[in-house]
């Protein structure tokens, strides 16, 4: 039996939180947006787009964009959490002191990102902030602008309650976007995380200008190595080679949409990360998310080694060239 939701929060104004506002309005749901700043909203508000996350895509009337967490949560049945996995702590200590009673509502994760400080997945990150409130996470190969523009796309909701994953299922399932379920949350979560690691790389060998022979390398042992740290976190193998690892791992690395990607790539034709940071509006997750995924592979002591020549890439400047040919000397070893 599947739980009835009339009323849908979304709590920040990115690419992805905005496209699905928009996605879910479409399907007829009253849609409230937070986001951050007053006069952004404001100005979203009177012209109906959101210029700086995804240009060119009307918002529709039946989503009320909002500056105030209470306001948002308020009524909200459903509660879908989009804010940056750098910004997450924040956000969830301002909803927690809204005093909304939150007991009711389910809250659903899609940001794909890892806490650094806590190196908490986002599903725990809501629940130590929040308490036990009923949660779902959803992941898959989702470039924001294609769900918004209504390409066919697929995505998995994964929860250890089925009837909350089979709610958000019925919410989200449409000719445009199909949804499957999971239980395995520990797996869909750290998919979504780590393959914006292995785009930074393939991106490198986009800059480098390396030929696809390299990046079907970084891309498929970089898929191993996803595999390898989900098992050891309690992850099931499968689900990498599912939707929300192989699929998502394929689509951003080779999309020219792909934000993380697009960093790796400006990476290899020599620039700076802050540089490139410093030219992009959006976020790309795998900046940070790097430096959580290093320390988690030295804590369960899992070799993956393109992770960790993408964090000294990125934060020890290496050399990106050097960093492929350490690769590629590293000892013979079979599959």
């Amino acid at each position: 039996m599947v739980m009835q939701i009339k009323n849908i929060a979304v709590i920040g104004d990115g690419g992805w939180g905005t496209t699905l506002s928009v996605y879910l309005a479409k399907q007829n749901y009253p849609v409230k947006l937070w986001g951050p700043f007053p006069e952004y909203v404001r100005q979203m508000n009177q012209n109906r787009y959101n210029p700086r996350f995804l240009p060119g895509i009307r918002l529709p009337q039946t989503i009320t964009v909002v500056d105030k967490l209470d306001v948002a949560l308020e009524g909200s049945d459903l509660v879908i959490f989009a804010i940056p996995s750098k910004y997450a702590s924040k956000v969830l200590s301002k909803i927690k002191r809204t005093n909304v009673d939150l007991s009711g509502k389910i809250f659903l994760s899609v940001t794909k990102g890892i806490e650094t400080n806590t190196l908490m997945r986002m599903s725990e990150a809501i629940r130590g902030k929040l308490g036990n409130v009923p949660l779902a996470v959803l992941s898959g190969p989702t470039i924001a602008m294609e769900v918004a523009k209504d390409v066919p796309s697929t995505a998995v909701v994964a929860s250890s309650n089925m009837r909350i994953a089979k709610t958000i299922q019925r919410i989200f399932n449409s000719k445009t976007f199909r949804i499957y379920t999971n239980k395995d949350v520990v797996g869909v979560e750290l998919g979504g995380s780590i393959k914006n690691i292995i785009a930074i790389a393939c991106g490198v060998c986009d800059g480098l200008k390396l030929g696809a022979n390299t990046k079907a390398a970084i891309l498929t042992r970089g898929l191993a190595e996803m595999a390898r740290l989900g098992k050891a976190m309690g992850g099931q193998v499968k689900t990498f080679s599912g939707l929300t690892g192989l699929g998502d791992l394929v689509t951003t690395c080779i999309s020219s949409q792909s934000r993380n990607r697009h960093v790796g790539e400006q990476l290899g034709m020599g620039k700076s990360i802050q540089q490139i940071l410093a030219s992009m509006e959006m976020v790309a997750e795998g900046v940070e998310t790097v430096k959580a995924v290093h320390k988690l592979s030295q804590k369960y002591r899992i070799a993956m080694p393109i992770t960790s020549e993408v964090y000294h890439i990125i934060y020890r400047h290496k050399n990106p060239l050097q960093a492929v040919l350490d690769l590629m000397s590293r000892k013979a070893k079979s599959e």
